[in-house]
């Protein structure tokens, strides 16, 4: 008899994590978009999305899911690619035959790529102590990041703003200005991402 019971037992065990195990495996699971696909998704919200992709698909693995640690890359990016702007617009200013004007322009515009950068590395400084705070707090360091993107934003386009009127037309500002706009491409992204950040928090 006791055996009977005993082995009645098993099998109602048995047939209990079965069903459990059943009815697990019917629940639809939540899918996870991999961190590739997030970058993706998230640089929809910026005006160069497919800049924005190829940018920062390089760095996906560090980016995983985090909308933080995303704002957080694509400015590290930005401040990569305005430092090789400012180091290739110091060279311009080296070189022979350049005019008075041009010159005086590309010393504004070095000036401008030494305070866009350091806006930038005080907004990811900032970005990085953010994981903890809360309410009014996060909300005030969360507008001294947007107001420093901000200022390296407009420090891009016064460089260019330099360049403009009469006589100004020539190859340094065509070289120039192609890797300033991209640098404020990039700059414009980091911004949209900081923003979304900020909306999703």
């Amino acid at each position: 008899m006791e055996a009977s019971v005993g082995f009645s037992l098993l099998v109602l065990m048995n047939l209990v994590v079965y069903m459990a195990s059943t009815a697990e495996s019917a629940i639809p699971r939540k899918s996870t978009p991999n961190p590739a696909n997030f970058i993706k998704s998230s640089c929809r919200a910026t005006c160069y999305s497919t800049l924005c992709v190829q940018s920062l698909l390089a760095y996906a693995n560090v980016i995983g899911h985090s909308e933080k640690q995303l704002a957080m890359t694509a400015l590290s990016v930005s401040i990569t690619r305005t430092r090789s702007c400012a180091s290739f617009v110091k060279n311009i200013a080296k070189a022979r035959g350049i005019k008075p004007r041009e010159y005086r322009a590309v010393q504004d515009c070095i000036e401008n790529m030494s305070d866009s950068i350091s806006s930038l590395s005080q907004s990811v400084r900032e970005l990085g102590k953010m994981s903890q705070m809360v309410g009014e707090d996060f909300a005030w360091h969360m507008s001294n990041v947007q107001t420093w993107v901000s200022a390296a934003l407009t420090d891009d386009n016064t460089c260019l703003d330099g360049f403009d009127g009469s006589g100004m037309d020539g190859n340094v500002k065509a070289a120039i200005r192609n890797r300033v706009v991209n640098v404020a491409q990039l700059t414009s992204n980091g911004l949209a991402l900081v923003n979304r950040f900020a909306s999703r928090h």
